[in-house]
């Protein structure tokens, strides 16, 4: 990717930030498209998209910001704008008002360029090619999952000629030193073993993995590496990719970013995290439940250093009370161990490799899982939905797992997504109702991430959330 500085000198906005307008020529398959996609292109870029478009270009262009707020960003740089123009060999993108931490001597920064890139590219297709299918119409399971896989196709990320070696890794973008230290020991482990990471591409537990990775790719001279962050619109805007991201994927919404990291990855490691994290552990501990799924092996791991056993302890309870004690069978607590946690994951992706061969099931894509369509489809947290969510024990694990997932869902997007947070200062705190006991593990749970500041990394957290018994 090249680009063009047509404003030698850095101007500044409010609050006199310096900023850059630049030409960029992105490449990445954008600069091979006819004359007819670059005009539906520049269509998808203007009107109800552009905004949209604008917010995640300023993220990936702030890229390894620390703030969560969706909306610092555009308040540091009021005055930033993108414009997409069709050219016969392609397009070009005109940023106006631009950090200038994106450039380096009037050039943009290659990692920056690449992510801006897969902005336009996860954007575009989702407008143009999936058309109406992300409008609320009804879809069926088969074909929300077929979107995931063309989505990510379109992304380049699946790899049908390797071994399974992918780790997904969550946890909090919030956490302590001493957290963050030990993702990097497992994700340095990892990369020692040949594993390539995949995390949800912000920062804290989602960037350490990969720092940790990138230096045991180095020690074994592995060059083709993956650095996969899956995230969506909502997500991105408060927080911004990690630079050490080199695969950047932005699905529609939640509910398809989740069945991606499960779809993409061989196995799957939990640190310290908060609401977002137990969302994540809900939803695939809701799938694996489910009978259709009981025989699939899917290597869990949950892990932290010593000082955070107790909040392992508190999430294996908070899942006990909830799912039962056959969802601790689909999952191993390891505290303080990162070669153990490695060596878990790898004799763990080795059986998914032996299944998979024996299921005639392609690598680089977990057709074999069953999702079903109650974690599919997109949940608008409004306060009548939040309300309305059957957070009683007599349900099926999976079908509880489900609504405590979409509640936590609800908590996030009232935390961090600029959507929720407008819905919670214009109407109050989200009430969730359900049985007793269950609503006092929820409020004991949520009460120690505020506690432990989990919940928001800078600022005093003010709940988004109401618990009603």
């Amino acid at each position: 990717m090249e680009d063009t500085t047509t404003a030698a000198a850095a101007r500044a906005s409010t609050p006199k930030l310096p900023t850059v307008d630049a030409r960029i020529f992105p490449g990445g398959g954008l600069d091979v498209l006819s004359r007819e996609e670059v005009a539906r292109l520049r269509d998808a870029s203007t009107g109800g998209m552009h905004e949209l478009l604008r917010r995640c270009a300023l993220a990936v262009l702030t890229t390894g910001s620390t703030s969560d707020d969706p909306r610092a960003a555009r308040e540091l740089y009021p005055d930033f704008d993108i414009q997409v123009h069709q050219l016969d060999r392609g397009l070009r993108l005109d940023l106006f008002n631009a950090p200038a931490i994106a450039f380096v001597d009037g050039r943009i920064i290659q990692g920056v360029a690449e992510l801006l890139a897969a902005v336009v590219r996860d954007l575009v297709y989702t407008a143009i090619d999936l058309g109406s299918g992300h409008s609320g119409e009804p879809e069926s399971s088969a074909e929300i999952s077929d979107a995931v896989f063309r989505l990510l196709r379109n992304a380049h990320v699946l790899h049908p000629g390797g071994d399974p070696n992918l780790v997904v890794c969550w946890g909090g973008h919030s956490i302590n030193r001493d957290e963050y230290m030990y993702t990097k020991e497992v994700g340095y482990q990892l990369g020692l073993r040949g594993l390539d990471i995949c995390t949800g591409c912000g920062p804290g537990a989602m960037k350490g993995p990969m720092k940790g990775a990138t230096i045991a790719h180095a020690k074994q001279r592995r060059t083709d590496t993956r650095y996969i962050g899956i995230t969506e619109p909502g997500i991105i805007a408060a927080e911004s990719p990690n630079p050490i991201v080199n695969h950047l994927v932005i699905m529609p919404d939640i509910e398809k970013r989740l069945e991606s990291f499960v779809r993409l990855g061989h196995g799957i490691i939990v640190f310290a995290g908060g609401v977002g994290t137990a969302e994540e552990i809900l939803y695939l501990l809701g799938i694996l439940l489910r009978e259709e799924n009981s025989h699939i092996p899917f290597p869990l791991v949950l892990t932290g250093p010593t000082a955070a056993a107790p909040y392992f302890e508190q999430i294996d309870q908070f899942l006990r009370l909830t799912l039962g004690d056959a969802a601790t069978v689909r999952y191993r607590i390891i505290i303080d161990d990162p070669a153990e946690v490695a060596r878990e994951m790898a004799r763990g992706i080795d059986r998914v490799r032996k299944f998979r061969i024996e299921q005639k099931d392609s690598f680089f894509f977990n057709w074999s899982l069953d999702v079903p369509l109650g974690f599919q489809q997109p949940f608008v947290p409004s306060h009548e939905a939040m309300a309305a969510l059957d957070l009683h024990r007599n349900r099926p694990p999976h079908e509880l797992a489900a609504d405590l997932r979409r509640a936590f869902s609800g908590i996030v997007a009232g935390n961090v997504k600029e959507d929720g947070m407008r819905r919670v200062e214009e109407f109050g705190p989200y009430q969730i109702h359900g049985d007793k006991d269950l609503m006092q593990a929820l409020d004991g749970l949520l009460r120690a991430f505020v506690e432990q500041r989990r919940m928001k990394i800078a600022g005093e957290y003010k709940p988004c959330y109401q618990i009603v018994a």
